[in-house]
């Protein structure tokens, strides 16, 4: 990667914290300078009591736009000036776009999730999806989902205190969408089997599996059927407890990997107008 920063150079970064670990910076500055495009993209560690300053500097700074992680995405929401769709639907936005001054709110996290299926050879239009979670990039992946023309979600969630929020988006998306959304309880398992029995997707968007929370949410195979597909968002370890025994069962797998790249391209594309490009960032980055 080589950049020469100029007096004209756009600044481009990403809010969150931590953000020390992020390859976003990485991403956007090698496709920059790939485009030969003047903009240069950092990263801040800014956690979400400090974000209403943080965002408020950069609107003045004269930002072209940001990237928020979290905890910053749903405060993100309360400080746009503008919402897209899937953003108003979902209360949290991981892209922002500096219109003159005006700051409009994105997600693009289903987004990224959508193009990633798409890129494991899956087309889900029209498909039935169960999915584990809804927090965080599993409200994003939901909202898109089902306004990408999924015919069915059947969406497990732990009754938390966040249990209020999921069903006023189930609401919503059943109203606004011709997807059939249906909550249930993640610790009713006979539903979950059953819902299973007639799904085309699997997906897990909780961190269960990751490298420091080990463990799998499904307990045993005999919840998956010939021809199922089963997909995480995870993406370190590469495969989950979940893809493992999924694969070992003969079924058709993919990982959060490739969420991460296409989610970064949809804001790379939202900010300067012009396409990533990922081939290049895939082989560089994603291998």
């Amino acid at each position: 990667m080589s950049q020469h920063t100029t007096g004209h150079t756009k600044l481009l970064c990403l809010l969150g914290s931590p953000v020390a670990h992020s390859i976003s910076p990485e991403m956007h500055n090698e496709a920059c300078a790939l485009l030969g495009l003047d903009y240069h993209y950092l990263a801040f560690d800014v956690p979400a009591d400090r974000l209403e300053t943080a965002v408020s500097g950069l609107k003045e700074l004269g930002v072209a736009g940001f990237n928020l992680t979290m905890p910053d995405k749903n405060r993100m929401a309360e400080l746009c000036d503008e919402l897209s769709p899937a953003a108003k639907i979902g209360g949290a936005v991981n892209t922002v776009v500096n219109d003159n001054g005006r700051l409009i709110g994105h997600t693009t996290d289903g987004v990224g999730y959508m193009m990633s299926a798409r890129d494991a050879g899956c087309d889900l239009k029209g498909k039935r999806m169960v999915q584990l979670g809804a927090g965080g990039a599993g409200t994003a992946i939901l909202v898109q989902a089902a306004m990408d023309g999924l015919a069915a979600i059947d969406v497990f969630n732990t009754r938390d205190a966040f249990w209020p929020r999921v069903e006023g988006i189930v609401e919503q998306l059943n109203q606004q969408t011709q997807c059939r959304v249906t909550l249930h309880d993640l610790a009713d398992l006979e539903q979950l089997r059953r819902s299973l029995a007639d799904a085309d997707l699997l997906l897990n968007t909780t961190p269960v599996g990751m490298s420091k929370i080990p463990g799998c949410l499904i307990p045993d195979s005999t919840y998956f059927h010939p021809g199922l597909v089963v997909s995480d968002v995870i993406y370190e370890p590469k495969e989950t407890e979940l893809l493992r025994m999924a694969r070992e069962a003969g079924l058709k797998t993919f990982n959060g990997m490739y969420m991460l790249l296409y989610q970064g391209a949809a804001s790379f594309e939202l900010w300067t107008g012009e396409k990533m490009p990922t081939e290049a960032i895939k082989e560089k980055y994603f291998k």
